[in-house]
């Protein structure tokens, strides 16, 4: 039996936050800011939801538009409608 010879498309997902990242991205912004231990990690968590509710809403506004790829307008009528939800 021959081995395969396509190489997989998969990336490997890293499971942990930046929490470095993070942290230095806060201090820069806001050095006022104290954050608890955990509070970058619930920073990381919003921002992760946050993109895939956009993914989704995107999704179906494209798939509304009947069109097969998610483009730049889709995305933006997505989070003008997400942002307007959670401020309201």
């Amino acid at each position: 039996m021959a081995f395969s010879t396509t190489v997989s498309q998969r990336k490997h997902i890293k499971r942990k936050a930046p929490r470095g990242f993070l942290k230095h991205v806060f201090k820069r912004q806001k050095p006022h800011l104290r954050l608890e231990t955990s509070g970058d990690l619930l920073v990381h968590l919003n921002c992760l939801l946050f993109v895939r509710r956009l993914a989704e809403e995107s999704r179906m506004n494209a798939f509304e538009s009947k069109c097969g790829v998610i483009k730049k307008e889709h995305v933006q009528a997505a989070a003008k409608v997400i942002l307007k939800k959670s401020r309201g």
